[in-house]
């Protein structure tokens, strides 16, 4: 049994049980910087202290806008430790988001990182009637710096907030957070402090990580896989350093060595390419060895594998895997991965390369971890891996997968009518996800239920599948299968501008002004991308083959409205933004 009944007590559990003096690590001025979990503690509680000043009471929520680092993780904290509930927004969504979320959550108080921010907020700020205090980590002009809120604090004494943190219940609300979702006004998912140290719990033995270890953060601590990550690091008693931004990751793994770190799938897709691109450059006999470790590593899996195949892996591993480890720091036990599908491809060749991906399954309704591979209870390719302790899973006849146990949210906040749609009467969560279990033990997910679709002869396309095969392409950076009520499916594809050029340079391919706009347009490269449809299409039955497709210039983004912030197509608004291009192929 986790020895923490509200998430405020971790930190507390380290310093008593293993101090760090490298709890939180951040790169400043070119030096890796730590602070102690005593220091954390300390900086806490004196804006524990600020917020009580400001008027902030329990129930109070209080909104976090902000990158992930140090600071965000002393408001958490501070926040919950007053007993008012924290509610972290994503800084990369809409100002029409921040609108509705803040109105919906009654949003009194808002801590901010930047500068671009301040400002998306300070637009919305008259639009919020209940919007009393902005604060920024960072000095911005025209807004009130957050050393301010522990100033404010310091006539406020400690048993104050000792009292407030003994008031706080195990089952009561912890956190607000707003699913990006991909139809619709976001929804508040509340989660208990409860919901999340369950999962906690539950995910202590599947990370092979240990006091000694570091971790690198960079996914958005906002959304809840990192953030119970970060609450799991710090009763194990991790050192968490924080990336300086997606550009720097390459840099920043390499300065750090990780032993475990947490991506999504998009990222795990380009660091292969990168790598992949490394071994385009070689050439004679070292190109060779090296596509042919590749292509070791595309065979390989956990079960049925003899003694040859285990001899080539062993060499594989010695001569290429190896390099493929330093440039990922040395130290690397595992790559945690979720919030998407990983391709099968990937997780072999990662696997092949012992750089375990360990996949799991989840959403921010279950807090999130339902299932994941581990070297606990096994690994399957293609599959989520074995569920946690003490969370249920049943599918339904429709294959819809449905989770029960501590892990499921409290409800969705002010929607009561939607919350018992996805909430059954026996305690039963509707994922929206169709699955399978795999040896009566592995979870596998075969597609969103509400993205199935049907063309217009009856069949039934499942869309995500099919994306996270084509994919596979080297050609391919991204994909959109369309059709519904349709005679056939067909496709809006981004091609890897990237691996395009590069294959053009290579066959001497005139590109024009080398433009994406150039690229989309070249016949020589539509007839490649057709061969590399054509062969992709072998693997899905005739009513599933991509019929057509539609080059598309400019990569699918959030800025862009394509995207969720966890970086799920809206399919939806995809749809409405590239009608035209519907049209070229439907009409």
């Amino acid at each position: 049994m986790i020895e923490a009944s509200r998430l405020f007590d971790i930190p507390h559990y380290q310093l008593r049980n293993c101090p760090n003096t490298r709890m939180f690590v951040t790169k400043i001025n070119g030096q890796w910087i730590g602070v102690s979990t005593a220091e954390f503690l300390d900086h806490a509680m004196r804006v524990s202290k600020g917020l009580i000043a400001l008027g902030v009471k329990a129930g109070d929520n209080v909104a976090l806008v902000s990158n992930t680092r140090y600071e965000w993780n002393v408001m958490d904290i501070a926040i919950q430790q007053v007993g008012a509930i924290v509610v972290p927004l994503y800084p990369n969504i809409s100002e029409g988001e921040y609108r509705y979320i803040m109105n919906d959550a009654s949003i009194q108080l808002c801590v901010l990182s930047n500068e671009e921010l301040f400002e998306k907020i300070s637009n919305i700020k008259n639009d919020v009637e209940t919007l009393k205090h902005i604060y920024s980590f960072e000095g911005v002009a025209g807004c009130d710096n957050w050393n301010m809120i522990e100033e404010g604090g310091k006539d406020v004494s400690e048993t104050e907030v000792q009292e407030r943190m003994s008031a706080v219940k195990y089952e009561e609300l912890a956190t607000i957070i707003y699913t990006s979702g991909t139809t619709g006004n976001p929804k508040g998912v509340m989660l208990s402090h409860k919901n999340i140290l369950s999962n906690v719990e539950a995910c202590i033995d599947p990370i092979p990580a240990d006091r000694n270890s570091k971790v690198l953060s960079f996914l958005p601590v906002c959304h809840i896989y990192e953030r119970m990550l970060h609450y799991l690091y710090m009763y194990i008693g991790c050192s968490i350093h924080f990336a300086e931004s997606l550009e720097t990751i390459g840099d920043n793994i390499r300065e750090v060595k990780p032993d475990v770190f947490t991506a999504v799938p998009r990222l795990i897709e380009k660091v292969y390419d990168k790598i992949i691109a490394k071994g385009d450059e070689l050439t004679g006999i070292k190109k060779k060895l090296f596509f042919w470790a590749v292509s070791v590593g595309e065979e390989y899996d956990v079960i049925g594998k003899g003694p040859w195949y285990k001899l080539k892996l062993a060499i594989a591993r010695k001569l290429i895997f190896s390099k493929w480890q330093e440039a990922l720091g040395g130290n690397v036990r595992a790559i945690a991965s979720g919030s998407a599908a990983l391709q099968p491809r990937l997780a072999r060749i990662f696997l092949a390369a012992d750089l375990p991906i360990l996949e799991g399954y989840g959403l921010t309704e279950t807090s999130p971890v339902v299932s994941v591979n581990s070297f606990q209870k096994g690994i399957r390719i293609g599959a989520v891996g074995a569920l946690i302790d003490g969370v249920e899973v049943k599918i339904a006849e429709d294959g819809e997968i449905l989770v029960k146990g501590p892990n499921v949210m409290m409800g969705y906040y002010n929607k009561p009518v939607e919350t018992a749609e996805v909430i059954d009467a026996d305690g039963w969560f509707h994922t929206g996800d169709i699955g399978i279990f795999i040896e009566n033990k592995f979870l596998k997910i075969t597609d969103r239920k509400k993205e199935i679709f049907k063309t217009s002869g009856g069949k039934y396309i499942a869309p995500q599948a099919m994306e996270n095969k084509f994919k596979e392409s080297r050609f391919i950076e991204q994909i959109v299968v369309i059709g519904e009520n349709q005679k056939f499916p067909a496709a809006f594809i981004v091609p890897s501008f990237a691996f395009v050029k590069d294959w053009a340079e290579r066959k001497g391919v005139d590109l024009g002004d080398g433009s994406n706009a150039s690229i989309c347009s070249n016949s020589v490269i539509k007839d490649r991308m057709q061969k590399e449809v054509d062969e992709f299409n072998k693997l899905f039955g005739n009513w599933e083959q991509l019929k057509k497709f539609v080059l598309l210039e400019n990569e699918l983004s959030v800025d862009g409205g394509e995207l969720t912030p966890t970086l799920k197509l809206k399919r939806k608004k995809i749809l409405e933004k590239y009608q035209e291009q519907y049209n070229q192929i439907y009409c």
